[in-house]
This record gives C-alpha cells, sequence and structure tokens, in this order.
C-alpha cells in the first residue's frame, strides 16, 4: 500500500456498530483509499484489520455498497505493480457530501 495511514489516523475512526445510530447519508469518511477506478470510504474500524465503508469497484456504481472491507487484503492488493492508495489529502465529511458515494447510493 502507498501512504498507509497513520496509528493516529487510525485511531481517530469510531470503532465499529459506534456510528450505527447516524444515518448512511450523515456518516462521517474518516479515510479514502483507491487504485484505479476503485475506491474505499471509510467511516468504522475494529482496531485491527475490519473497517465498514463504502466500496466503488470498477467504477460500477450501480453495484457500489455498504460493507466490511479488510485492510490487510487492501494492503496487498495489486494491479500489476500499482499498489492501493491512501488518499493523503482527505479532510473528514459526511458521506452526502462525497459525490461518489451519493451517486452510488442512487
Amino acid at each position: 500500500m502507498w501512504n498507509e495511514p497513520t496509528q493516529a489516523q487510525l485511531d481517530a475512526i469510531p470503532r465499529l456498530y459506534e456510528t450505527e445510530g447516524i444515518a448512511l447519508t450523515d456518516k462521517p469518511i474518516y479515510l479514502h483509499f483507491f487504485i484505479g477506478l476503485c475506491n474505499w470510504y471509510i467511516t468504522e474500524f475494529d482496531g485491527d484489520d475490519t473497517f465498514f465503508g463504502f466500496a466503488i469497484l470498477n467504477g460500477d456504481y450501480e453495484m457500489a455498497e455498504w460493507g466490511y472491507i479488510s485492510f490487510s487484503e487492501l494492503k496487498e492488493l495489486r494491479v500489476s505493480w500499482v499498489h492501493v492508495d491512501h488518499d493523503t489529502y482527505w479532510h473528514v465529511r459526511r458521506a452526502c457530501d462525497v459525490e461518489d458515494i451519493m451517486r452510488g447510493m442512487r
């Protein structure tokens, strides 16, 4: 993985189920990972290996969904020699403020 998130960034993410009472469109998105046309938007973390967030794979918005994502699998994922990248310019925002997520939720 390029630009792996720092421990402080990971620690700032709410634990799994902590945002359960928040509507999906209002959930804060703490991290963004990407490779090619694939994007993962992270809202919760178990502190070990499991994220909860929104995934858009191969640019397919019709099949995009909320679900669980393995951090170790993201770190190992490669397309040819290219690794998944962590968006170092990302700042926390609500899901409804992320165009990709809203497009995938339609």
